[in-house]
């Protein structure tokens, strides 16, 4: 009876042994048979530029030198004969003429005789491009790469400038254009005051992980003279625009300067001892100095009743906004394109250059405000706000602004302390073997 258990015992281990010997040469030979389909069907990942696939070409780039045209260039790659149809076919997409020099551009040439190229490119800039198809049937158009957006945030305080202080938090200064746009009918900033604060949430602009500028500012904050704005965004009526914390709108129906970033040289004055003329006279507006070229916009939506120049005041716009207000622009170095006598401006509009035109000692816009026909301090311009957030829109407001606010008040202001000076001191340190 014994010795029958173990001879079943023993037949079993020996099919059991026999089955797994089997089982695992099957499975690895399975394994192997998937591994050589997976093989066979992973085909490798095809290169692209520009959306063309480059594994048969032999890629060169360069940049646009000085002086540099088009023609130039397809001398250089003995393509000349390609330009007529090169500039036919692409008159509707992109004007030649406008090639920048510093601006890239890629040739690619086919490997196989890597001569003649079939693919020209240019960089319109680190986003947009032009392609244009050199081969037989030559063809223009427009390509964009891929942009990713980040949300990011920063905040800052102004020690001396908003050009610094944007510096000191971390963002280019363009970004102070932006923000000066959206507090521009709120915030005086030809005034800004030591410790004015301010906080931002804004989209940066990625290309390979490569940042190539920023997109819009989403949100905002100001703190001036003690007064704290919030710049909340918010559509209605299809148009976005930036309202504060209790629904008024930013924007006003004068912008509070009509030109960026300068200062102040001569204010409203009864009696103004005149720098050229040497006699004593009212100056009847306030004078902006800044460099000559620097664009000047109109302060709101009106008519040109006057561009023309005079003795006085050399070249000068004159806009009528409304029956009460009127706002006049003297000693520009030139007018806008399209800036004459009975034409219609928007605010923020273009109208002319600062320039030193007439009785004027340097570049300078002397900026002046007529209420009712009468001269009035620009600096005390008192516009009424723009429609406020309807009611029917108030609930939803309200949730917008409550994670925008929030936001902007979890961050930090990222600064650099300015610099100290410590007057000279001799320092002894304490001997410690020394127990006085």
């Amino acid at each position: 009876m014994t010795k029958k258990i173990l001879i079943t015992v023993f037949v079993t281990v020996i099919l059991s042994i026999a089955a797994f010997l089997i089982y695992g040469n099957y499975s690895k030979k399975n394994d192997k048979n998937i591994s050589e389909k997976e093989k066979v069907t992973i085909k490798p990942e095809e290169k692209k530029l520009y959306g063309i696939k480059i594994d048969s070409f032999i890629v060169k780039s360069s940049y646009i030198q000085p002086n540099e045209f088009l023609s130039n260039i397809f001398a250089k790659l003995n393509i000349s004969s390609k330009l007529h149809k090169v500039l036919e076919k692409g008159k509707d997409v992109f004007d030649v003429r406008k090639i920048k020099s510093g601006q890239k551009y890629v040739v690619m040439f086919p490997k196989d005789t890597a001569e003649t190229p079939e693919y020209f490119i240019y960089e319109k800039n680190k986003a947009d491009y032009i392609v244009f198809d050199l081969r037989d049937s030559v063809n223009v158009y427009e390509g964009r790469k891929k942009v990713d957006r980040k949300i990011k945030e920063t905040g800052g305080i102004i020690r001396s400038n908003l050009w610094f202080a944007m510096e000191d938090a971390g963002v280019k200064p363009v970004l102070a254009n932006d923000l000066s746009d959206i507090f521009a009918w709120t915030v005086d900033f030809f005034g800004l005051q030591v410790n004015d604060k301010f906080k931002i949430i804004y989209e940066e602009k990625f290309v390979n992980d490569t940042s190539i500028g920023y997109g819009k500012i989403l949100a905002a904050y100001f703190e001036h003279y003690g007064d704290t704005i919030y710049a909340i965004p918010f559509k209605q009526d299809s148009v976005e625009s930036f309202y504060d914390i209790d629904g008024n709108s930013l924007k006003k129906a004068f912008l509070k300067a009509p030109l960026k970033f300068s200062r102040i040289s001569s204010g409203f004055s009864y009696a103004r001892k005149h720098p050229i003329l040497k006699i004593v006279r009212p100056h009847l507006g306030v004078d902006y100095a800044a460099p000559s070229g620097t664009p000047v916009y109109a302060l709101g939506d009106g008519v040109v009743v006057k561009a023309y120049y005079t003795r006085g005041g050399g070249n000068y716009v004159k806009i009528k906004h409304n029956s009460v207000y009127s706002t006049g622009y003297m000693h520009l170095k030139g007018f806008a394109k399209g800036i004459h006598s009975g034409v219609r401006v928007k605010q923020g509009q273009l109208i002319g250059f600062v320039g030193t035109t007439g009785l004027s000692t340097g570049p300078h816009l002397d900026f002046r405000v007529w209420k009712n026909g009468k001269n009035i301090n620009p600096l005390l311009i008192d516009a009424p706000p723009v429609e406020p957030i309807k009611p029917e829109n108030k609930e939803v407001f309200d949730k917008v602004k409550m994670v925008y606010k929030d936001w902007l008040d979890k961050i930090e202001y990222k600064t650099v302390m300015p610099d100290t000076t410590v007057p000279d001191t001799v320092l002894v340190e304490k001997n410690p073997a020394h127990k006085d």
